[in-house]
């Protein structure tokens, strides 16, 4: 065969040993590639061409992701020992500052760039000093690519730094420097304040969220003991400040965590261990506190070097085989069990509230979003911390230690019958029958990424979504009266309540370590309740049973609740429908009020089916609210107050709306 020598030939000869047509043929030109088409993107361009690669969206999300770096670097500097105070700002123009009193980015000339070591940190990619050095030891920014990729993404972004008794001052545009680096006073304070104002060429939003925020900085200051960390909204109507510090740490972080719950131990378990190599450095630091509850489900919150790890890693497995390993020794030690009868890990973990936090040079991240921590000498080191104090903790408490022990082996017995309750709801066809429940509607659609089920209050109102919705993609399944609270209950009473049982026949997808979201029958879970107190109580019970058994669903954004009218307005026999006091009040100072008669809905049964396919279900006009993940450790904190004990906080809960919420499909 003759050479061939251009990607247009090669077209041709793929086109005739195909057979394929003319128009075919046009494909093999169509792809002319060669090395005019290489483009070489300089400095911080990367960053703004492709966002999504250095802060995971363009969302809400990743606009408080570029507060999460600022504030990281500010982090390090008090990891480092130089910084107590970290100041976060919501201007009143929108931008947000941070302001620390560290050491303050150093100010000199790099000889290599013939530029000040603030523009270089604030202009490239990998600038700083994580990346050798003896600038920081330990830093909880190395997953991250820095305050550059912020100025990258910012209208304007500016830096102060208060080092040596001067102040010197930095501008910036979209990644470049638009002043020089100038000293413009003298000053006392140290530090570095960065103020930015998010481009919103790039983000989908840029309307900060003090509530968000506010959560990230609580925990960060749980764990960094005596770190005072301030929010502060400057923007019109919205003006608001809270102060975080706890001296107490992560003691008191699990104290909060486990606010408003029984309590099994004195007082909770707490150690502080640093391990140090043989010039007397210190390589690690493991810092754990927990605490038992009389409660069924279990609160482990991990970390390394300030970072959530969500998917874990060696530092929660041995956290995890410590405590069953020395829980199981006690026993059989003190003949509570016999050796043969040892304890699972889930077991003994029932009803536990615990945060560990270990910093360490050089951590190894993996797992799909870099949240698991990989270095696997931390298995053994925290695995022994933990059998050497709470082997203590239990010696020295032998009553506590008995009732813990008890518990774990009724935590036992009820997995057991959970397991036996789980084979006869699957032989009588309720967890993987094809058999659907029959007062199900469903819908003809069979691709499920089509597909929505509205669980709907009362039968009712069932009745009435039934003729109301297109029934080509929404399947409507009516729930009797309120759900069990599951909060309150161990499995194998949960899989006997009959409409648990319906909605996870429905689902298709299983429960609890069975999940596989590949069953889910419907890419939409829409909660469909009325708009007073009952109503949304029962939405919290449905969402606590898909928080504690279905967790997925709400993490891949499949839970929604749907938001029916509070009024209907008639005027000249035309309806209009409005979903808040609000919405009401601004149409009628448009409109006045004469000749108007006005409809307060207090149920969905009130409606006919035609009002509440097109106020409450029609794709072109619904409000749905998406439930999603943003916070675990607030959603955590949140459901216990909802399903605890305390009836003032759930009734206040209920009466303020849930924040969980988004709006969405408006």
């Amino acid at each position: 065969m003759d050479e061939i020598k251009s990607l247009e030939e090669v077209g041709e000869v793929i086109a005739d040993a195909a057979n394929v047509t003319d128009d075919e043929k046009e494909i093999g030109k169509s792809v002319k590639y060669d090395a005019g088409d290489i483009q070489v993107l300089e400095g911080l361009e990367p960053v703004r061409k492709r966002p999504g690669m250095y802060i995971g969206s363009t969302d809400e999300h990743g606009l408080h992701h570029l507060v999460t770096e600022v504030v990281d670097n500010s982090i390090d500097e008090a990891l480092a020992g130089y910084c107590s105070q970290i100041d976060v700002t919501i201007n009143a123009d929108g931008s947000c500052s941070v302001a620390d009193n560290g050491r303050g980015i150093p100010t000199g000339i790099i000889k290599k760039e013939g530029k000040s070591a603030v523009e270089v940190v604030l202009t490239k990619l990998h600038a700083g000093g994580k990346f050798g050095g003896e600038g920081y030891k330990i830093s909880g920014g190395l997953h991250g690519v820095g305050v550059s990729c912020v100025n990258a993404l910012s209208v304007k972004m500016s830096a102060d730094v208060y080092q040596n008794g001067l102040h010197h001052h930095i501008e910036f545009s979209r990644g470049r420097a638009t002043t020089p680096l100038e000293v413009i006073g003298k000053t006392e304070k140290r530090g570095t304040t960065i103020t930015f104002l998010p481009d919103p060429e790039i983000f989908e939003t840029v309307i900060f969220n003090f509530d968000t925020m506010k959560n990230r900085f609580r925990e960060i200051a749980f764990l960094n003991k005596g770190l005072v960390i301030t929010l502060e909204d400057k923007r019109q109507g919205q003006e608001r400040k809270e102060v975080f510090e706890f001296k107490g740490g992560i003691v008191e972080f699990v104290d909060y965590l486990n606010k408003n719950r029984e309590t099994l131990l004195s007082y909770p378990v707490y150690f502080n261990k640093f391990n140090r190599d043989a010039t007397g450095e210190i390589v690690n630091e493991v810092e754990v506190c927990f605490q038992f509850n009389d409660g069924y489900s279990e609160t482990i919150n991990a970390y390394a070097n300030n970072i959530n790890t969500e998917e874990g890693g060696s530092h929660l497995d041995g956290f995890k085989n410590g405590l069953t390993k020395i829980i199981n020794d006690y026993a059989v030690k003190n003949k509570i069990i016999k050796e043969n009868e040892k304890l699972s890990g889930e077991d003994c973990r029932e009803g536990i509230t615990a945060v560990i936090s270990v910093k360490l040079r050089n951590p190894q991240f993996e797992g799909q979003t870099k949240t698991k921590l990989g270095n696997s000498e931390m298995r053994t080191i925290v695995s022994k911390a933990m059998q050497e104090e709470f082997g203590d903790y239990l010696d020295q408490h032998p009553a506590e230690a008995k009732n813990l022990i008890l518990k774990s082996i009724n935590a036992q017995r009820a997995r057991d019958a959970a397991r036996n309750a789980r084979e006869l709801t699957r032989r009588k066809g309720i967890l993987e029958s094809t058999t659907l429940p029959g007062k199900l509607a469903d819908c003809s659609e069979k691709d499920r990424r089509f597909c929505e089920i509205y669980l709907v209050e009362g039968d009712s109102a069932g009745g009435t979504a039934k003729s109301g919705r297109d029934r080509r993609f929404q399947a409507i399944l009516p729930l009797r009266g309120k759900i069990l609270n599951v909060e309150k209950a161990r499995l194998n009473r949960i899989l006997e309540n009959n409409e648990i049982k319906a909605m996870i026949t429905a689902f298709g997808c299983g429960i609890g370590d069975e999940f596989n979201e590949e069953k889910l029958r419907y890419d939409k879970i829409i909660c469909m309740s009325d708009a007073d107190v009952d109503g949304a109580h029962i939405r919290i019970l449905l969402l606590t049973f898909f928080f504690r058994f279905m967790r997925p669903l709400i993490e891949k954004g499949h839970v929604y609740a749907a938001k029916p009218p509070l009024y209907k307005v008639t005027k000249n026999k035309e309806d209009f429908y409005f979903y808040s006091d609000q919405e009401l009040e601004a149409w009628y100072e448009v409109n006045g009020r004469k000749g108007c008669a006005q409809q307060r809905y207090k149920g969905l049964g009130e409606m006919n089916a035609e009002q509440l396919w097109e106020t409450t279900m029609n794709p072109e006009h619904r409000i749905l609210m998406q439930l999603t993940m943003e916070d675990a450790i607030e959603a955590e904190k949140m459901f216990n107050d909802l399903m605890g004990e305390d009836v003032e906080l759930r009734r206040q809960f209920i009466e303020e709306n849930a924040t969980l919420v988004d709006d969405l499909d408006i």
